[in-house]
């Protein structure tokens, strides 16, 4: 049977941890090793200045004194034999998008599966003023997975960043993640005037037909944005190859005399 590692960064109690472990019962074995206490906001810090403790509370469920990437990791080297077939981090209580996935520790622990070859997801739940439903986006999870573990993409390191919306699911749409000058951290998506991002503003450099994440919650479909470990600004490293002899002419390093 397939193994599914579950973490977050909301803590071992949360409740979207909990419903979506509820969900996935019987399509494989689960193993949950989440955060002690509430982690949010640690995007993809690790504990190198002390040991790490794992405890037992429950069969196949344990909570480690770390941050999310810290679960993953942990899990990986000395828990899961053999190692997971997917790793699942969620289900955040608020979104994770445009530039919140920085600070993110739910889209770290993700990120941090899909950098050992893992495929991965980090799901999370948009909310407003009322209480927060799980249950709908736990369901679409279940069904994506089951797809996933069908499919096999065992040996894919595909990192999907999935974000459900407030409202009734209208659909899917396969997103990009925008870019925004200001974006509110405790995620009320509830169409409020002064919380509305137009496209210009959530992505001032316009630089795909994709649909934005912003956009796709907003308008209450569930966002998909596969996200890569590679960052670097390909069209900058060009120009800077090209220009590379003008800028740097005449500056000295030790041992190696001028470039020019």
């Amino acid at each position: 049977m397939s193994l599914i590692l579950l973490t977050n960064d909301d803590g071992i109690e949360a409740e979207g941890l909990k419903c979506l472990g509820e969900h996935l019962r019987g399509l494989a074995d689960i193993l949950v090793i989440a955060p002690d206490r509430e982690r949010s906001a640690v995007s993809h810090g690790l504990t190198i200045d002390k040991s790490l403790t794992l405890k037992n509370i429950l069969p196949n469920h344990y909570i480690l004194d770390g941050t999310p990437a810290d679960c993953v990791i942990y899990a990986l080297k000395k828990v899961a034999n053999p190692l997971p077939d997917l790793v699942i981090s969620g289900i955040n209580h608020g979104a994770n998008l445009a530039d919140d996935i920085m600070y993110s520790g739910t889209v770290a622990a993700a990120r941090e599966a899909s950098k050992h070859g893992i495929p991965s997801l980090a799901v999370s739940q948009a909310y407003d003023d009322k209480p927060i439903r799980f249950k709908e986006g736990a369901e679409f999870i279940r069904s994506l997975v089951q797809m996933l573990l069908l499919q096999n993409k065992a040996n894919s390191s595909v990192c999907l960043n999935i974000n459900i919306p407030v409202r009734e699911i209208k659909g899917v749409k396969i997103t990009r993640q925008g870019c925004s000058m200001h974006f509110p951290h405790y995620n009320y998506m509830d169409g409020q005037p002064d919380r509305e991002f137009g496209a210009e503003r959530a992505d001032p450099q316009n630089k795909s037909e994709i649909t934005l994440d912003l956009q796709a919650i907003q308008s209450n479909y569930i966002s998909i944005t596969p996200l890569q470990r590679d960052q670097t600004d390909y069209a900058a490293a060009r120009s800077l190859v090209r220009e590379a002899a003008r800028i740097f002419q005449g500056f000295r390093f030790p041992g190696f005399g001028l470039i020019g």
